[in-house]
């Protein structure tokens, strides 16, 4: 949502490490990762500009088309295959998350056709999943808002229930959650036929929903369903992967074993709009079979992007983010934890370096809080405290620069906890 239809702009015009300063020198406390999950390594960063200066005055572009390439793009791709889990070692660039989706969609639904089964065109995805604006992304994506007067929209999508604890007993009944959530599943399937069926997208958690962690045995237990079913796993880990929740890519650490994965925001920090699409070796082999993978975009492979991430991952490797992650998470819980006797807080999630608040009209029905009051919020702890926190459709959002000190975060979540316990104790 833009400025001008919510408020008054705030123009950020300089950062370093977790501090930006707006244009009237007003220097604000940034617990967001720029405003989208991304900065990880921190703003202002001298290594990652002199990366891209040094590539602009050897070689600013050149196409990844057909039979080129450049030397920064494939030692990209080979970094990105080492670390990898299992055998998804094809990669392909994309200029960002929702290309990098697009890109899976479209991978997945060509690899069944070059196989033989061309009927598989279906999609899976979640209710409050994010994955983009696109044309295709937008419409996997799970807040109705997405596709609100733009349709028609991509075809054959179907959504299934998330995993979302706080809210299990209205949305599963006496059901166990991953009992009713793989029932649903299976109940999908058969409805359309395990014969139409591609793909499912999910994130490991859900970011956008509102920091969503899944039990410990639902995604392995979607991926039974899915195999026995020859459905192919896209993991959406634009926001999870490079160390936001504590991995390098957190579907492996939650049992997906995704046959794809999409991935952006922090392989480059930020510092140039860059996505990558790792694949199975099979799908890879299999999509670029005949005409090969007729697909692609200007920018995709850049090499300037190619040596700003290469450095960008020298930082998280060289400063150990990825398991700083879980330390930033603890003081996250602890110094949220005073939110427990705040009537308008429904619940407090915290995975790695991501906390969601989850806000509410009342805790006993926790009928959530209209946009307007959480932005509301929001915008006071920045104009009242100096940090940046995000509003999410009815929950606050924080994603801190993984550089973020102990004392940052303590700021941080003492002036969340100040604003919302005035507002509704």
């Amino acid at each position: 949502m833009q400025a001008d239809s919510i408020g008054e702009r705030v123009v950020i015009v300089r950062g370093s490490g977790s501090t930006v300063w707006d244009a009237a020198g007003r220097e604000l406390l940034d617990a967001t990762g720029g405003g989208l999950w991304h900065s990880h390594v921190g703003h202002g960063r001298r290594e990652l500009a002199d990366a891209a200066a040094r590539q602009i005055a050897e070689l600013e572009y050149f196409t990844t088309f057909q039979e080129f390439s450049t030397d920064k793009t494939i030692a990209l791709a080979t970094r990105l295959a080492g670390l990898a889990p299992d055998d998804l070692n094809k990669v392909f660039f994309t200029s960002g998350g929702s290309d990098s989706v697009e890109t899976a969609v479209k991978a997945a639904r060509l690899y069944h056709r070059r196989r033989g089964e061309p009927d598989r065109t279906w999609i899976i995805s979640r209710d409050f999943g994010f994955h983009g604006a696109g044309y295709g992304a937008g419409t996997l994506t799970g807040f109705e808002l997405m596709q609100a007067g733009v349709g028609p929209n991509l075809p054959d999508v179907v959504k299934v229930s998330p995993p979302y604890a706080y809210r299990a007993a209205e949305l599963y009944g006496e059901r166990e959650p991953t009992d009713f959530l793989i029932a649903e599943l299976e109940e999908t399937i058969a409805r359309i036929g395990p014969g139409r069926i591609a793909a499912m997208v999910g994130e490991p958690v859900m970011g956008g929903g509102g920091v969503l962690t899944p039990p410990d045995d639902y995604w392995p237990r979607v991926r039974e369903v899915l195999s026995r079913h020859g459905i192919l796993l896209v993991a959406d880990e634009v926001i999870t992967a490079f160390g936001r929740t504590g991995s390098w890519f957190e579907s492996a650490a939650r049992g997906m074993k995704p046959d794809i994965i999409t991935t952006a925001k922090g392989l480059t920090s930020g510092y140039f709009s860059l996505g990558a699409v790792l694949m199975r070796d099979e799908i890879g082999e299999v999509i670029c079979r005949e005409t090969g993978f007729f697909h692609g975009y200007t920018f995709s492979g850049h090499p300037v992007g190619s040596a700003v991430a290469l450095a960008n991952l020298d930082i998280i490797e060289r400063e150990d983010l990825v398991a700083g992650a879980f330390p930033m998470g603890d003081r996250f819980r602890a110094g949220l934890a005073a939110l427990a006797d705040v009537s308008t807080v429904g619940d407090v999630r915290v995975v790695g370096a991501a906390a969601a608040v989850e806000m509410v009209r009342d805790r006993r029905t926790r009928e959530p809080m209209p946009f307007p009051e959480v932005f509301a919020l929001t915008a006071r702890i920045r104009d009242e405290h100096g940090i940046i926190v995000r509003p999410y459709a009815h929950n606050i959002i924080m994603a801190p620069p993984l550089v973020m000190t102990g004392d940052e975060v303590g700021r941080t979540t003492a002036a969340v906890v100040e604003v919302l316990a005035g507002s509704g104790a």
